[in-house]
């Protein structure tokens, strides 16, 4: 059973996921040691993994839909046709005004639109709406930082490559792999992390926080939005917000271990400074969620 201290060094890990075990022993309070020993069984358990994520410009895929579907009849065949579509990133069974949301991300505008129409003929859709996200503040599973201006050769996506699969890896481990001395695997490292491109993160296993309790939101808001959604963000437990334009001016997912935890944040949330009426749908049952850089058509050389 994971306790408060299991639950900082996730938080924690989650915002860095190269976090030093003596930066993170300070955090929590015990030993250096102590939190080795931690991290290390929470990964093994299979509680978290602590991976690269890629920022979704790097991918191609800076528009960003979050879109709604009216559904006549048995929702289980779109649920089929959205987990087979690359631009669909996340899809879920929905209790609420809509049968089932997803997120798209494409390259553009014109992608999106292409996307649109082919999803308003899959099986049972008699309507979708399309929120288009312009600043997203909040993404577990994408880079959210500002991306540099940058250019990758073969080496740095070869780091990136095994980033992807285990964030953690040691700077000595790096260097072996690709060829290089610790001291420029290193280096490259900090580049990438820096810029943007990549950032490690903890992804955390809902199921060893107990029962995954999932609420998708719909913010009008008093004023100024990427303000709000800026302060939001830092509320513990939304682990996706974006604003931008359609039926709402931000759109967000909030993640609890129960129900009970799941009411406590959409109460703050709905007590924020800025927040005017609140729309919420309950996912049911998630289909599909995928990490920025799990499947990459076209892989760089290297």
């Amino acid at each position: 059973m994971l306790d408060a201290v299991d639950a900082a060094l996730m938080r924690a890990l989650q915002g860095d996921g190269r976090a030093t075990f003596q930066a993170l022993a300070d955090g929590v309070g015990l030993s250096r040691t102590a939190v080795r020993a931690r991290v290390r069984q929470l990964v093994q358990s299979g509680a978290i993994r602590i991976v690269g994520v890629l920022h979704t410009g790097i991918l191609g895929m800076e528009a960003l839909g979050h879109v709604s579907f009216t559904v006549n009849g048995p929702v289980g065949p779109l649920m089929g046709e959205l987990d087979e579509r690359e631009a669909v990133t996340f899809a879920a069974l929905t209790a609420g005004r809509a049968q089932a949301v997803a997120q798209v991300r494409v390259a553009d505008d014109r992608a999106l639109t292409a996307e649109l129409a082919e999803l308003r003929s899959l099986p049972g859709v008699e309507h979708v709406e399309v929120f288009r996200a312009g600043a997203v503040f909040k993404d577990s599973h994408s880079s959210v930082r500002r991306l540099q201006d940058v250019e990758l050769d073969a080496l740095d996506w070869s780091l990136v490559r095994r980033l992807l699969g285990n964030g953690r890896a040691s700077y000595a481990d790096l260097a072996r792999q690709v060829g290089l001395s610790q001291a420029a695997a290193r280096s490259r490292v900090v580049r990438l992390l820096d810029s943007g491109v990549v950032h490690v993160t903890a992804l955390v296993e809902p199921s060893a926080l107990g029962s995954n309790e999932q609420l998708g939101l719909g913010v009008h808001c008093r004023g100024d939005a990427e303000a709000l959604g800026a302060r939001l963000a830092a509320i513990d437990g939304i682990s996706f917000l974006a604003s931008g334009f359609g039926r709402y001016d931000l759109v967000a997912t909030l993640i609890a271990s129960d129900r009970c935890r799941l009411v406590e944040v959409l109460e703050t949330v709905r007590a924020a400074s800025g927040v005017g009426r609140v729309e919420t749908w309950d996912h049911l049952s998630v289909r599909k969620e995928r990490r920025g850089g799990e499947h990459l058509v076209d892989w760089p050389a290297g």
